[in-house]
């Protein structure tokens, strides 16, 4: 997450802070989505240290870890991945209760105010691949929504850009260093956190407080 701070205009601000809510187009899915006591999903939009701390912050969300998804165990470090070499993306792996929390509720919060899902290869300040947009889908049916959900809010016209996530399937997903686990909560005062990733929080209590978790 290399700080560029003083290039960081209010567009980029804007950007990673979302856009407002998306319509709920997801949880009106004609799919069936799956139930049990927990399921996980994984996704990556930027910085893990931001998308982390929306998702720890969302009710029905049991545990969420940083991490790498998209590329081999062998280059599953931050310092590899930081070259954009490896097909890793900055993800984060959120463990959740269907009966609290659908899938679609979570994509909705991932287009809202987790990430600007029409940034090709960057959000905000940070550039190169291992910052793309991009939904790992687990089994067929959060493909299926994922797809769903895209292709509707393409139509709707709710962006100002098409859409570039990528819809891909999950092979393996790595923790990341320790040091980079629930970063926001640990570190609230860095300069990052406090221009970046703050401002997500606030978004994520402001659209959803029907949702949002202290």
């Amino acid at each position: 997450m290399v700080l560029l701070l003083l290039l960081a205009v209010a567009g980029n601000l804007a950007c990673t802070a979302g856009h407002g809510q998306v319509p709920d187009f997801a949880a009106k899915s004609q799919f069936t989505e799956s139930s049990g006591t927990t399921q996980t999903a994984v996704l990556a939009g930027g910085c893990f240290w931001g998308v982390d701390a929306v998702f720890k912050h969302v009710k029905g969300v049991n545990n969420v870890v940083s991490g790498f998804s998209g590329g081999d165990a062998d280059t599953a470090a931050y310092e590899v991945v930081s070259t954009g070499t490896t097909g890793h993306a900055e993800s984060v792996r959120i463990a959740y209760d269907p009966s609290q929390v659908s899938y679609s509720e979570l994509l909705r919060v991932f287009f809202s105010v987790a990430h600007d899902p029409t940034e090709l290869n960057r959000q905000g300040p940070d550039g190169g691949t291992q910052y793309r947009s991009v939904i790992f889908y687990a089994n067929e049916d959060q493909r299926r929504i994922a797809l769903a959900y895209i292709d509707q809010l393409n139509k709707a016209k709710v962006f100002g850009a098409p859409i570039v996530t990528q819809v891909v399937p999950l092979k393996e997903f790595y923790p990341a260093e320790t040091y980079h686990q629930n970063f926001l909560e640990r570190h609230p005062h860095d300069p990052y956190i406090m221009m970046f990733d703050q401002p997500k929080l606030r978004a994520l209590q402001k659209e959803f407080p029907g949702v949002y978790k202290p």
